[in-house]
């Protein structure tokens, strides 16, 4: 499906956000397609019955856990990254063997459009379809009892899916988002730093869930920052942004763009790059230094193409400041110092946290996706997914000959089957 239809799959993110191909092909098209062959290549493996390991005494039960669907899902995508977030939820529920339906965001109507006719074209449809519109159809989807949701959006909209699944007692997976901070540490190579920060915040002009937030930066690294920040910005954008030659992608609609340009508008901070505004549809990066914690950028995940430079006094205080907000999606920290890693790692709380570049961890299947707290729960990706849509069944079959094994747990009680069957109770904890 994603091979045969790359350049209609280009064409609808190109209408809805302004996508430039590199993007649509590496970070939707690349993703979904990996995805699937990964999800071909270790199904076998993922879907094996396991073996736990028992104690000899129960060797002879069969002691099995299988595999096995969880049901019906409802996947709820949003807008932004409308194919690789409808269907990599997918993969893992088709190899599950999950039927779904799937609801895209209305945002995106281009997109939404095109993977209802892809669906229809590719894809069993007693087992998948794909139902468009906007608030009165996902109130309508929610009406039903499914075995699952899963679930990718704002975290106010997350809080309605899990309240109307618990009625039903509806496992979800809630991935949400949240303001993902950066980190600078003394030591790190400062030019590295600034052009990867931009470039993860550059992706579908800022409009991504891992999208880098604010950036913390020692007081007396703030000036050479600001440099290799100016010097990044010259790098990426030779041209204007927001000249038709950059390709720079829209803000997804009116009530988006304004959003953005309010919290902009109202912030204290000092415009060092950037700032212009085309109309309701595109914001050119925008870097804003001098910005305080209680700054009108900090209030919200900005999830938009506006980038705030935080003075701290060091990593201690970044770790301060952060810990006093929700857990984010992610911490991306510019760090060499064995010391800091440790400190972020045991210290922090975030789905994920990746040291030295940002956004790359969309790229690793191997390790889970998702947050934590109000970022989101249940992380997924490869197996992952598969897990999310499986339920583990536990089975054993317990023989006959074990019944001489069995004798003590049977009445009438007595002092002799108590001391057979109490005997764990009585073992002593070795001292460390």
């Amino acid at each position: 499906m994603m091979q045969d239809n790359v350049a209609a799959i280009e064409e609808a993110l190109h209408k809805d956000l302004g996508k430039a191909r590199q993007e649509v092909a590496v970070q939707e098209i690349g993703s979904v397609l990996t995805g699937a062959l990964r999800a071909v290549e270790h199904l076998e493996e993922w879907a094996k019955p396991e073996k736990p390991a028992v104690e000899p005494w129960k060797a002879s039960w069969d002691v099995t856990v299988y595999k096995v669907p969880k049901g019906v899902a409802l996947i709820i995508s949003p807008w932004n990254y409308p194919f690789v977030l409808t269907f990599n939820p997918l993969i893992g529920a088709i190899a599950a063997g999950c039927p779904a339906v799937l609801k895209p965001s209305e945002s995106a109507p281009a997109s939404s459009t095109l993977m209802k006719t892809l669906v229809e074209k590719y894809l069993d449809p007693e087992a998948y379809i794909l139902v468009n519109g906007a608030i009165p159809e996902t109130n309508a989807l929610l009406k039903h009892r499914w075995d699952h949701i899963f679930f990718t959006g704002g975290t106010k909209i997350g809080k309605v899916i899990a309240t109307v699944a618990a009625q039903n007692l509806t496992p979800v997976t809630l991935e949400l988002g949240g303001k993902s901070p950066v980190i600078i540490d003394d030591g790190a190579d400062l030019q590295l730093a600034a052009k990867r920060t931009l470039w993860g915040k550059s992706l579908n002009s800022g409009q991504l869930c891992v999208s880098p937030d604010h950036v913390y930066v020692p007081r007396h690294l703030v000036g050479e920052f600001k440099e290799a920040v100016k010097k990044a910005y010259a790098e990426l954008y030779p041209e204007p942004a927001l000249s038709t030659e950059t390709g720079w992608g829209k803000i997804v609609n009116p009530t988006h763009h304004s959003r953005v340009k309010k919290i902009l508008e109202q912030s204290q901070g000092e415009i060092l790059l950037g700032g212009e505004i085309d109309g309701d549809k595109r914001i050119a990066p925008t870097v804003v230094a001098g910005v305080k914690p209680d700054d009108a950028l900090m209030q919200e995940e900005i999830f938009g193409p506006v980038l705030p430079i935080i003075e701290v006094e060091n990593v201690d205080e970044s770790i301060r400041l952060i810990n006093e907000q929700p857990s984010p999606l992610v911490i991306y920290a510019f760090t060499q110092n064995e010391e800091t890693k440790q400190k972020l790692i045991t210290k922090t709380q975030s789905g994920s946290l990746i040291f030295n570049d940002t956004t790359m961890q969309l790229a690793v299947f191997e390790m889970p996706f998702g947050g934590v707290g109000e970022s989101g729960n249940g992380g997924y990706y490869d197996k992952d997914t598969f897990d999310i849509f499986s339920h583990r069944r536990s089975t054993m079959n317990v023989p006959y000959a074990a019944e001489p094994y069995l004798a003590a747990r049977y009445r009438p009680y007595t002092d002799e089957k108590y001391a057979i069957m109490s005997g764990d109770l009585r073992v002593k904890i070795p001292e460390q």
